[in-house]
């Protein structure tokens, strides 16, 4: 019988009474299960972290010694046990590191997804389905008219664009992505990092990685129009909004991020409205729950054949 409170929200984040354990909270906690290290899933600061290797590893450069007391690395398909539930981490394609979380308990299985793409990513560990009697999974873009572009035609883009462009990213994740991409896609483009996102770089490479060629920005590189690409981290590219001789873009699925209407970079490290149907039909769930976004049009869409309950 699938229980109805198994996960619950309390005051620290989501909780799992029945093992006692937090799934990516907010605040610091006694046991925590982190899916992967972007900032809204891991904070610092908790006791006894289950995770990954790639995300602990991100985790402690972020953090430093608050990262967490002690980490707990777990291997992906290897199951291991918190308070009597069964534990196995899956890939979930989102950045390196990141995972689904499959918890059994008394017959039952729950899938927590955590952030997941499906979308190809030759920078990060390729999601994988498993089948599941609840899926737990996020909703970021779980809208109909929300479908996001193919991405190599949303990089190729880069290849019409003969000045130097200044390019918006998150550090962790999109801008490795986006390295590996350009290097693929628009090979002629000389690229350049801002200086916090070569640290995660070399995470990447250290975990098997390669994202191809790429050096550390200087400003005197960029006087010169020789198609530089330059990535820098959002808190950058905004100090940057006067910029001259550069075409500004923001790689993100989210429209309200796209800096100008005539070149758009729509790219995107989350599951949009065809993905978490298509999540559906790989897991075959009797029960979907949603959070983090708004799973009303979940519901609608599925109406009496799979209960749909709202997390948040």
């Amino acid at each position: 019988m699938i229980l109805d409170d198994f996960l619950e929200y309390n005051p620290n984040g989501l909780y799992c009474k029945y093992g006692d354990f937090y799934l990516d909270p907010q605040r610091p906690v006694q046991t925590s299960v982190i899916s992967h290290a972007h900032a809204d899933h891991a904070v610092p600061g908790h006791t006894e972290v289950y995770c990954t290797e790639g995300t602990a590893e991100l985790m402690k450069l972020r953090y430093g010694k608050n990262a967490g007391k002690a980490f707990n690395i777990a291997v992906y398909k290897l199951s291991f046990t918190i308070g009597g539930v069964a534990i196995t981490f899956i890939p979930a394609g989102h950045i390196l590191g990141s995972a689904q979380v499959v918890m059994e308990y008394r017959g039952i299985r729950y899938l927590y997804t955590g952030d997941y793409k499906i979308q190809t990513d030759s920078t990060c560990e390729p999601l994988e389905w498993v089948k599941t009697n609840v899926l737990i999974t996020e909703t970021t873009f779980a809208r109909p008219g929300i479908i996001h572009p193919d991405p190599v035609a949303e990089i190729k883009k880069l290849n019409d664009i003969k000045i130097n462009i200044l390019l918006g990213a998150y550090a962790l994740g999109k801008s490795q992505r986006l390295i590996r991409m350009i290097n693929d896609h628009a090979p002629q483009k000389t690229i350049l990092v801002h200086h916090r996102i070569m640290p995660i770089n070399t995470l990447y490479q250290k975990a098997g990685f390669e994202l191809g060629k790429y050096q550390i920005y200087s400003r005197k590189l960029m006087k010169a129009q020789q198609e530089y690409v330059y990535i820098v981290p959002p808190f950058t590219f905004d100090s940057y909004y006067y910029a001259t001789g550069v075409k500004r873009l923001f790689a993100s699925g989210w429209k309200n991020l796209q800096v100008n209407q005539e070149d758009t970079l729509f790219i995107s490290d989350h599951a949009d409205w065809n993905d978490i149907l298509e999540a559906v039909k790989n897991t075959e769930p009797s029960e979907v729950w949603t959070l983090h976004g708004d799973g009303t049009a979940l519901r609608k869409h599925f109406g009496d054949r799979i209960f749909v309950k709202l997390l948040n």
